[in-house]
């Protein structure tokens, strides 16, 4: 669970159990696109337990070509989930931010008395001077006065 993969393909039954606490782990502690065989009697029984989880599940035994375009299917479902990360990701760091920008533009307005138009011009135009960032400004304002 340590290592990070992008597909987990597990062959039911394993050594030790069924698997099927192990799809859901996987599914729920990694990214990982998850493909569970079991054997036919038991599918609908493990979809229905494992649908919640998102782990794919097929009852085997299986052709190749099942076996492929299934592997195809979570690929391309992976690499959406990752570009929704990537989405993610990048609309937190903007969240965080207008977090700081407005974190500075209080102390602006509380220690050196600007109102809030004044101090969002003020860091626009420290930003657009020193070319850096709105957030390494409004950074350097939150050191300097707290």
């Amino acid at each position: 669970m340590d290592a990070s993969f992008d597909l987990i393909l597990i062959n039911s039954p394993l050594p030790d159990d069924a698997g099927l606490d192990f799809a859901q782990e996987a599914c729920a502690g990694s990214d990982a696109g998850v493909l569970l065989l079991v054997r036919g009697d038991v599918y609908e029984e493990t979809y229905y337990q494992l649908l919640p989880s998102g782990v794919i599940v097929l009852p085997k035994p299986l052709s190749r070509q099942t076996i492929s375009q299934s592997l195809r299917i979570l690929c391309a479902i992976r690499e959406r989930l990752r570009g929704v990360r990537q989405h993610q990701a990048t609309v937190e760091e903007k969240i965080e931010e207008l977090r700081l920008v407005n974190r500075a533009k209080w102390l602006l307005i509380e220690c050196l008395h600007m109102t809030e138009p004044d101090a969002h011009r003020y860091i626009t135009r420290q930003a657009m001077e020193q070319r850096c960032t709105k957030r390494e400004v409004a950074e350097s304002i939150i050191r300097t006065y707290q």
